[in-house]
């Protein structure tokens, strides 16, 4: 019953019952590559109904920045090498001054000296995107280097670390932090949700933590609260990311949107790759769940999280 926790019991009657409307799927996609053309930049995205294998690709297999998303692959390595005894998952470690990355993050508030446990600095860079633990978990990941090589090894051929990673300066320089294509990194999400990430239990540690995250102003702000949904979003000033995973009462879905190359910079909720991001994951679920209807109450974007 995973799929449906904290639905109301009627919703779960009803799907159980396999009352949904068959999606139209010609139509979707229509609506969505009309949707993505409208932004002044590029972008991309990937959809896939697990139970179905219906999929759309939008320019899923071009590169983008991953901004921020590129942590879902830092959190595999780095339980990769828990996983092999080379770290412990709750073991202590020391914080000190020369780890500071931004003092928006709640690790770069520690004193020098501190102790802070692996886990938790695992919970901060997936959760609240932390930077300063993010930065710190690559490296104890094993570098860039140790990243790339599991990606590689696991069949990810777009999908990479750039920054602080030898011998990929002029792909920090094009796509910052990380890259990917809207296709790799929903796969990797499916990878974790379906337990084929490290191992089983790694992979299940690692859909907990994605699963919480802090910033669901945009696609997750569209879904009805009591759907789980595992995600990592990303943001620089010209590029909007995000990946979920729906455990939506119809069937799970995975679905990855990138931008790029944006005119619109500004951090603003209305900035409009967040009003695409938003948009395409209405448009899905409506479209895949239409049993279900949801729109967020009224006022609710003054509890949205800050977009800067």
């Amino acid at each position: 019953m995973k799929l449906f926790r904290q639905l109301p019991v009627f919703l779960v009657v009803m799907a159980l019952a396999g009352c949904a409307t068959s999606p139209d799927w010609e139509v979707l996609e229509e609506q969505l590559s009309e949707r993505l053309e409208s932004l002044d930049g590029t972008s991309g995205l990937y959809l896939r109904h697990l139970p179905t294998g219906r999929e759309i690709s939008i320019r899923a297999d071009s590169v983008y920045p991953t901004a921020s998303m590129i942590k879902v692959t830092i959190l595999a390595a780095l339980v990769d090498r828990v996983e092999r005894g080379e770290l412990a998952w709750t073991e202590k470690l020391v914080y000190r001054d020369s780890l500071f990355y931004s003092d928006a993050d709640i690790t770069g508030e520690l004193q020098d000296g501190a102790t802070v446990s692996l886990d938790m600095l695992a919970r901060l860079m997936t959760s609240y995107s932390d930077n300063t633990a993010s930065l710190w978990l690559q490296e104890l990941a094993g570098t860039g280097v140790a990243i790339n090589a599991w990606l590689a090894s696991e069949g990810f051929e777009t999908t990479r670390m750039n920054s602080r990673t030898p011998g990929r300066r002029s792909d920090w320089e094009a796509y910052g932090w990380g890259q990917t294509s809207p296709r790799e990194m929903a796969q990797l999400m499916v990878m974790i949700a379906e337990g084929r990430a490290v191992s089983p239990a790694a992979s299940d540690r690692m859909l907990r933590l994605l699963s919480g995250s802090y910033w669901d102003g945009e696609m997750l702000s569209v879904l009805p609260p009591g759907v789980e949904v595992a995600s990592k979003q990303g943001a620089v000033s010209a590029s909007k990311s995000e990946v979920v995973f729906v455990h939506a009462p119809g069937g799970a879905y995975v679905l990855c949107v990138i931008t790029n190359k944006q005119t619109d910079t500004r951090w603003a909720q209305d900035n409009e790759g967040y009003v695409l991001l938003r948009d395409v994951s209405r448009l899905v679920w409506e479209t895949l769940e239409p049993d279900y209807p949801y729109s967020p109450p009224a006022g609710a974007d003054r509890w949205a999280p800050p977009s800067e």
